[in-house]
């Protein structure tokens, strides 16, 4: 961050120019001077790899509203924000698909915010009558108590046939559709016809064995659905450059008695449209780098001061792009009580991160790092003597640098 000070002008009025585009807050009086740019951090929980935290029905959700409250700027994925019919507006919180979320780490796509998007509804044509009607009423729900934007619905022509299965390989769960060609037909209608930037998607999942979920239902194992989810959202995001998010059409499972809170969510409605329709209401637009857009008032890669994910989970595009950042590389924190399935840990990948035990620790260590403290002073005994690195000699012989943390 670099600023340019005018000496011959007045101090109250001397102006201030910045490399980046985006607005600073100046104000200049006895009681206060404001002088920093907005705080912005990343929070990732990738989907469908049995997170503890964030591996069910929207249970990361109290993390990003606590995290919140104590950055400028939020950036997470549905998969963190989504709990079925529950939801929590947060006004200083994008939602961003995970594709779209990985091309922004890379530095290839921006994100910019917006106030209203135009919500295109896609059904696949294997829901049957009640469940599709079950999901226009949700719409106009929508609609009608929140005012949200939704504009217009399509049936797609041939039944989009999901399938699901768990890799064996890495125990996560993934999928297909069997006629892509099917929903991106019916999403190009909607942008050609109706001109929504925002598509969501209710597919039609096979239904599973009650024994299937059984271990979902209690807070354990993983969400065998998210996995094709993502590959759903991802194809659209790809093709089109806009907001997209999914929503899974199911059958009702007979009532547990004994379901884990962590669940619970996806079992008090007939659907799991409402999240979806709510967040992709005001979900940032992608704009592709170096396009004339990225001058007005566009969010950067390098505006990402933090990135929080699970320890486990280090191996996505997004968070290897900002690890591997030349410039302005965020401070990474991984939690270890998150775990996963996966072992994709950033010692095994080679770059360094801040390790906390838990997400109280990780919001600690982002207050710390908004404020201009290292965390490691708020330890005890964590403040080594500061090391040096010298080319002269000293007493005949050099000094090398002594990392101040470990």
């Amino acid at each position: 961050m670099a600023f340019t000070l005018n000496p011959t002008t007045p101090f109250s009025h001397r102006f201030l120019t910045r490399r980046s585009k985006r607005t600073i807050s100046c104000s200049f009086s006895s009681e206060s001077f404001k002088f920093k740019r907005q705080y912005t951090s990343v929070m990732i929980v990738p989907t469908g790899i049995g997170a503890a935290i964030g591996g069910f029905a929207g249970d990361a959700l109290p993390v990003a509203r606590a995290l919140s409250t104590v950055v400028d700027c939020l950036i997470t994925h549905p998969n963190v924000l989504n709990a079925a019919m529950l939801y929590w507006p947060m006004p200083n919180t994008l939602y961003v698909e995970g594709y779209a979320l990985d091309r922004f780490a890379e530095g290839l796509w921006a994100l910019q915010p917006v106030h209203q998007n135009r919500v295109g509804l896609v059904l696949d044509a294997g829901i049957e009558e009640e469940l599709r009607v079950r999901q226009l009423q949700v719409a106009d729900a929508a609609r009608a108590s929140l005012g949200l934007p939704v504009v217009e619905y399509i049936v797609t022509d041939t039944p989009l046939k999901v399938e699901k299965w768990v890799d064996p390989e890495t125990g996560q769960s993934t999928g297909r559709i069997k006629n892509p060609d099917s929903l991106l037909r019916a999403v190009r209608t909607l942008v050609n016809r109706s001109k929504v930037n925002a598509i969501a998607v209710v597919g039609r999942f096979p239904d599973d064995d009650t024994d299937d979920v059984d271990d979902y239902r209690q807070g354990m194992g993983i969400d065998l659905l998210a996995g094709v989810e993502a590959v759903i959202s991802h194809l659209v995001v790809k093709e089109f450059q806009i907001p997209c998010a999914h929503a899974p059409a199911l059958s009702p499972l007979p009532m547990s008695p004994s379901l884990c809170p962590k669940s619970a969510a996806e079992e008090i409605g007939y659907t799991f449209l409402p999240c979806v329709l709510a967040g992709l209401s005001n979900a940032p637009q992608y704009s592709v780098r170096y396009s004339e857009s990225m001058e007005r008032g566009c969010i950067l890669a390098s505006d990402v001061d933090s990135v929080i994910l699970p320890k486990d989970a280090c191996g996505g595009d997004g968070t290897l792009a900002f690890a591997r950042s030349e410039t302005n590389k965020p401070l990474i924190i991984t939690v270890e009580e998150n775990e996963t399935v996966l072992d994709d840990t950033a010692d095994k990948l080679g770059f360094e991160v801040l390790q906390v035990s838990n997400y109280w620790e990780a919001i600690g260590v982002i207050a710390a790092h908004k404020a201009g403290i290292d965390p490691f002073s708020l330890r005890r005994n964590k403040i080594i003597n500061i090391g040096c690195t010298s080319l002269m000699p000293v007493n005949g012989s050099s000094i090398s640098r002594e990392r101040a943390i470990s």
